[in-house]
């Protein structure tokens, strides 16, 4: 027994390797870079900034997202060829992978984290899967109008009591959906909020949803505080006398930042992010960048807002101060930076740069880059501190 006790020391590094190959990892200090082309993803580690591993066989990512389990093990990868992977972000593998519909551009999970719910373009709708096994629990057609016809469905977050919100492209249409009873959600139907929603983000404290419209202006907002009240249509003087111009990629709405009073949104097809006031859903200012933004996106701490913008300025980022809403910086990080992801507490941000084969990483208080990570064509940059946010 002594000799026992003795040896534990010695002996206590060998268990844990052979019980766990891959080493001990903090799940909060991990994160997937999406290589798009190749169906592949980084594990990486946001401290080191390092790459731990690569999992291949994703399938189709042109379009990926991920969401995180709520502590952190799990990362839940929707592919644009339907598929929805469920990796083990500690033992490096892919744990079980689906094919649960033809096309799907997103999804999400629920409050307690129990639930993946999936957006799907094709055949439309949206599933509900157990997040332990991916048993399908539910399908939600997304059938609209006297014809009965399906619609794409974009915009899919969770959103608090265990409840997701999505819109319906062509359906004009946001759904409340009550997930409390997964095998029997209720949904709440919202019509004729405006033409073509064509993304939508949840507001922080997970108060307001609003869904961008690509067939005419303005926003659509719903206060999932007080449902009833219906879907108010937001800045729809924006822009109406301007010449129209060329979309060249639909902004992302995920990226739009809350920061205090501040909504600060890409504006479709115009060189300027806008600033809301949430106090009363007014215009306050059109700030201009030099091309049309895709993402906007606040550092932690909502000081900084920074956008990366649509071909052919894509390889340019700006960084917009918000106390006086001041362009602050111009960088040139590399030909077609697709992504941005800010570090849990925004000291630093990682850049996917496309054309470069590479992550790159900026310093956000000092502007500078401050390291790389050589990545197989990048797009999508997630982190799992993703698994503690509203609407992510």
């Amino acid at each position: 027994m002594n000799y026992l006790i003795t040896a534990l020391p010695l002996i206590f590094p060998f268990l844990l390797t052979a019980c766990c190959p891959v080493g001990l990892r903090p799940t909060g200090d991990l994160g997937l870079v999406i290589e798009r082309e190749q169906g592949s993803a980084q594990i990486i580690n946001t401290s080191r900034s390092v790459m731990l591993n690569r999992i291949d066989g994703l399938g189709d990512l042109s379009h990926a997202s991920v969401v995180f389990s709520r502590d952190q093990r799990y990362a839940y990868v929707f592919g644009r060829d339907g598929g929805l992977s469920k990796i083990d972000l500690l033992q490096d593998v892919i744990e079980k992978r689906i094919i649960q519909a033809g096309n799907s551009i997103g999804g999400a999970i629920s409050q307690d984290g129990k639930v993946i719910a999936v957006s799907n373009y094709t055949p439309g709708g949206v599933k509900l899967f157990d997040a332990d096994t991916l048993e399908q629990l539910a399908e939600i057609p997304s059938v609209y109008g006297a014809e009965n016809q399906l619609s794409k469905v974009v915009g899919l977050v969770d959103a608090p009591g265990q409840r997701f919100v999505c819109s319906l492209f062509e359906g004009n249409e946001i759904w409340l959906i009550d997930a409390n009873n997964p095998r029997q959600p209720q949904v709440q139907k919202f019509k004729d909020i405006g033409k073509q929603p064509y993304d939508a983000l949840l507001t922080p404290d997970g108060h307001y949803y609003a869904a961008g419209l690509f067939g005419e202006k303005g926003l659509a907002l719903l206060d999932l505080w007080q449902p009833e009240l219906g879907v108010k249509h937001i800045l729809q003087d924006y822009g109406k006398d301007d010449a129209q111009m060329p979309v060249y990629k639909m902004p992302h709405l995920e990226g739009w930042t809350v920061a205090g009073n501040w909504l600060m949104v890409p504006a479709v097809g115009r060189h300027e992010v806008l600033v809301v006031d949430t106090r009363d859903w007014s215009l306050a200012k059109r700030i201009p960048v030099v091309g049309q933004p895709v993402f906007v996106m606040s550092r932690p701490d909502g000081r900084q807002v920074w956008v990366n913008f649509a071909f052919p300025d894509n390889q340019t980022v700006q960084v917009i101060d918000v106390k006086d809403f001041s362009l602050v910086k111009t960088l040139q990080p590399g030909k077609a930076v697709l992504h941005m992801e800010f570090t849990p507490r925004g000291e630093a941000i990682w850049l996917a740069v496309r054309d470069e084969d590479q992550v790159k990483i900026y310093d956000t208080e000092t502007l500078t880059e401050t390291a790389s990570i050589n990545s197989q064509k990048p797009s999508g940059i997630f982190f799992t501190n993703r698994a503690n946010q509203l609407g992510l």
